[in-house]
């Protein structure tokens, strides 16, 4: 599997594992739980969740599947890359501290691998940048970054003091959504600030792609194999799908091993053309 280098010179994996719209019901917990165990049991070992995600209940199912994962032996701990975020209404220096806590309790771990700011909220970035600061000065977090800025917004954080230190960038960024790519994903390669790309099958529709299906057959491979593999290609990019299906886990692991050349690439630009101009930067 390839990997993406985080500016402190630590690689991790380039396709981790998704958990928006887990832990949102009580019904679904067992079902939750067991998915993250079986993505770890294949060779997942990024995994990225929220305390927006069900309130906190996405990071308790991905805290009790460590947890049983750790106890069985399936991984170490030294092995796992855990992402969570901060809501941007908890982003103050004293917010940050205290939401942490939380997603660590839930979590039951004693660090987050990367703390990610949400969206940009009311609190002023100097702010938090010194909360994530004083955070990894505890041991809390491993390195923190942002998630859904844009070319300007970086810059701004670059400017504030310590904002250099921010690890990555989480966008939405996929084959039928490729604004990130125009400038965004450029300026993020110069600066060697991975991008973790959230809905990578951009929510399953690519699955369903007639064409991209029917590329992909071509290649002996599925659509959404296709789409993660095209995301993987680019330098510094990791792909963090989000999977619950034994099926949908397994397939979307092997991607990893896909290897497109450049007249792969080419036909994914003739069949989902790059933007010619800035787009927007969407969010989920």
């Amino acid at each position: 599997m390839q990997h993406v280098r985080f500016p402190d010179g630590s690689t991790r994996p380039s396709l981790g594992l998704g958990t928006l719209r887990m832990g949102e019901s009580a019904r679904e917990r067992a079902r939750e739980v067991a998915a993250v165990r079986l993505a770890l049991e294949i060779g997942y070992r990024v995994i990225d969740t929220a305390e927006m995600y069900g309130e906190g209940g996405a990071e308790e199912v991905v805290g009790q599947a460590l947890a049983e994962a750790l106890r069985a032996g399936t991984v170490s701990r030294d092995e796992l890359f855990v992402v969570s975020k901060v809501y941007p209404h908890n982003a103050s220096r004293a917010g940050v501290a205290a939401a942490c806590e939380r997603s660590r309790q839930r979590l039951g771990l004693d660090r987050i691998d990367l703390y990610l700011l949400h969206w940009r909220g009311a609190h002023p970035l100097a702010e938090t940048v010194a909360g994530f600061e004083a955070l990894c000065a505890r041991g809390h977090i491993g390195r923190w970054g942002v998630s859904n800025f844009d070319v300007d917004d970086l810059d701004e954080l670059l400017g504030v003091p310590g904002g250099g230190a921010c690890a990555a960038n989480q966008v939405y960024y996929s084959l039928s959504e490729r604004g990130p790519g125009h400038s965004l994903l450029p300026w993020q390669q110069r600066h060697r600030m991975p991008l973790m790309a959230y809905c990578p099958i951009d929510q399953g529709v690519l699955a369903g792609h007639a064409r991209l299906a029917a590329l992909a057959r071509s290649r002996a491979c599925t659509a959404a194999q296709l789409a993660l593999a095209w995301a993987m290609r680019q330098s510094g990019v990791m792909a963090i799908p989000k999977a619950v299906r034994e099926a949908h886990l397994r397939e979307n692991f092997a991607a990893a091993a896909l290897v497109l050349g450049d007249d792969d690439m080419a036909a994914l630009d003739a069949l989902f053309p790059p933007p010619r101009r800035k787009p927007p930067l969407a969010m989920v």
